[in-house]
């Protein structure tokens, strides 16, 4: 099979080499799927970076999240059969972005039928972190005004559509759009989002205070760090949750915590990967919930790009610098 390997760290144009390499089998736990699609993340960058929590030996294969035809699967697994479409992680060190991956079985789950296969392939990553951010950290209410920043990108969006379907007022940060033509914010309306704000062009601190009458917001999701937070701390409400997300703007934060203290916020982290080792089943009731959702049509992937095989290494440097709107999903 064909698969792209990081062999050295670096920018993804620079590091990732196509390689022919054997076909995986799987363990006695796991399945092995023909890649349908695999949808890009920003931890697939962190990872070419070698920046990310998770290193993996060189060489690897990038990609975190697929969806796939399951094509073989390991003694021990039940519940899974040869030709089922289903979604999830692959097990490294072999990612998404290759012909071929092999799943472990317990975090495998089946793609919704209302779901095409790039949209499947962007369900588990990113709206996983933003159901567990909304619903399991914090508890988001009809009512709450929840503001988004990177509302545009991979986890952002996700969080638009699911504080959307909780019955927030949601307030989403974007960038201007990859040439000022505010294909940001169109990719963040196109998911719901009540009010959208280019921070080029706006403080999204004062659009919250007038948004809210001065209250600020309930909830803050960030995916971004550095200034973001630091500057969200002045539009939160009493009683507000700061959700720390992770710091895609490349600069890890430290949180002033007498402020914390004087305003009466919560600043709240989410590694939602723990959940896969802690708690299973709460992923697979995720995974549920979600599909449920899809079903229903409350969430809906926005796939901006859909790419090949060969043009794996421009894309996630396209996405390493912040001109991609929507998602970017391989598609075989």
């Amino acid at each position: 099979m064909k698969a792209w390997q990081v062999t050295r760290l670096g920018e993804p144009r620079d590091v990732l080499t196509l390689a022919d390499l054997p076909d995986p089998s799987p363990g006695p736990a796991q399945v092995t799927v023909r890649v349908l699609a695999a949808a890009a993340n920003f931890p697939d960058v962190l990872m070419c970076r070698g920046l990310y929590q998770v290193r993996p030996e060189l060489p690897f294969t990038p990609g975190v999240e697929l969806c796939g035809e399951v094509v073989e699967v390991g003694s021990d697994v039940t519940g899974i059969a040869v030709g089922d479409r289903v979604l999830g992680a692959p097990a490294g060190p072999g990612g998404a972005f290759a012909e071929m991956a092999v799943m472990d079985a317990a975090t495998t789950f089946p793609a919704p039928d209302s779901l095409d296969d790039a949209q499947a392939a962007s369900l588990f990553v990113g709206y996983q972190t933003s159901w567990f951010a909304l619903h399991r950290r914090t508890q988001i209410a009809p009512g709450d005004v929840l503001l988004v920043h990177a509302a545009a990108g991979g986890v952002g969006s996700s969080a638009v559509q699911l504080g959307k379907a909780a019955g927030a007022t949601v307030i989403g940060v974007v960038g201007g759009g990859v040439d000022g033509s505010g294909a940001k914010a169109e990719v963040a309306r196109a998911l719901g989002a009540d009010v959208v704000v280019d921070r080029h062009a706006q403080d999204f601190v004062e659009v919250v205070k007038q948004v809210t009458g001065g209250r600020g917001a309930d909830i803050v999701y960030d995916p971004v760090g550095g200034e973001t937070y630091q500057r969200s701390t002045k539009c939160i409400a009493f009683e507000g949750r700061i959700l720390v997300i992770g710091f895609a703007g490349g600069e890890i934060q430290s949180a002033p915590l007498n402020h914390a203290l004087i305003k009466n916020y919560s600043i709240v982290g989410l590694h939602w990967g723990l959940y896969n080792q802690r708690d299973p089943a709460l992923v697979r009731h995720c995974h549920d919930e979600l599909t449920r959702l899809a079903d229903t049509g409350a969430v809906s992937p926005i796939v901006s790009e859909r790419i090949a095989l060969d043009d794996v290494p421009a894309a996630l440097q396209r996405l390493a610098d912040g001109v991609t709107t929507g998602r970017v999903v391989m598609v075989a």
